[in-house]
């Protein structure tokens, strides 16, 4: 056997003991972690949601690469669900919620299905509530439904073209064929790698809570759920130059809620931006202890803002 054979089987055998590897992992984690809400199927795509408490309506949108879990560790779901109807969505491909292959799930085509989901849910004139990149399929929501939502709390959220460095690593995924080896073999296990490093810096300068030991890790590293991250940073670009030129559209109120000390979206790039580029009325809600994930660090915060923006709109 010549050296470069030796090579590739050594190669093969590599990759086999790694795709058994992550499917192992992938089915324990399922098992472990059964979908905690309901289902509705809205054009042929199976949403998981949960739907909890009694009161005027709030609808969560999780970010890139999170789930309805997430959410729900922070306490945000449960303390939220005291005075309010909370819906908190799987975006597609995340958690329990299906992603079809045959679609392209970009911000706007999220938008279009969880109206459908709204809709169909009997959810009238709700506040959304969306961490990070679920805030541009908040306001693509907004824009393409006028009268839909009744207001806006947007966390940590980017809205503006910028050059990000993570794109090249969280996209290859989607990569046709090789991003399919990838996300079966290396891609999660150099996720997991890099996984504790990750949380440092999305929660910074505030620790990572030993709550979130709990988090369902390898759900959030099976191959289906780092595709749909993959796909939603290849869209990233394209969406947010979208939302960024019709942000002076939006005709309802906003709460702008940001971690002072972001590492993961600059605070001054994309918050600060779009507080001075809207009208007067929208409130900017500053926690000068959290970075990125504000609904953990700093939840009373996030609580009092969703308890402002579901005020009668003459309060």
């Amino acid at each position: 056997m010549s050296k470069t054979t030796f090579r590739l089987a050594g190669a093969g055998m590599a990759l086999a003991a790694s795709a058994a590897f992550v499917r192992a992992r992938t089915a324990d984690a399922e098992r472990a972690h059964p979908p905690r809400g309901h289902f509705i199927t809205v054009d042929g795509v199976r949403l998981h949601y949960t739907d909890d408490g009694q009161g005027p309506p709030v609808v969560v949108f999780h970010g890139l690469g999170s789930m309805v879990e997430e959410l729900a560790l922070s306490g945000l779901l449960r303390e939220a669900a005291k005075r309010h109807r909370v819906i908190a969505f799987d975006r597609p491909g995340y958690g329990h919620s299906e992603r079809p292959r045959r679609w392209r799930f970009s911000a706007a085509t999220q938008a279009r299905l969880f109206y459908k989901a709204i809709r169909a849910l009997d959810v009238h004139r709700p506040v959304v509530l969306a961490h990070s990149w679920g805030a541009l399929v908040a306001i693509e929501l907004v824009l393409q439904f006028p009268g839909l939502v009744r207001s806006m709390v947007l966390e940590s959220g980017l809205y503006f073209p910028r050059p990000r460095a993570d794109l090249p690593l969280l996209v290859s995924p989607a990569i046709p064929v090789l991003g399919d080896l990838m996300s079966h073999t290396v891609s999660p296990l150099i996720a997991r790698a890099m996984w504790p490093a990750w949380l440092k810096m999305l929660f910074a300068p505030a620790p990572v809570p030993s709550y979130f030991a709990r988090f369902p890790m390898w759900m959030a590293l099976r191959p289906s759920q780092l595709r749909a991250t993959a796909e939603d940073a290849a869209f990233t670009l394209p969406a947010e130059m979208h939302v960024a030129a019709r942000l002076r559209d939006l005709r309802l109120p906003i709460t702008l809620v940001v971690g002072r000390g972001d590492r993961y979206v600059d605070p001054d790039r994309h918050t600060m931006r779009m507080h001075r580029m809207l009208p007067r009325g929208t409130r900017l809600v500053v926690s000068p202890h959290s970075g990125h994930m504000v609904h953990h660090s700093d939840l009373p915060l996030v609580l009092a803002a969703i308890a402002v923006a579901a005020m009668p709109l003459s309060a």
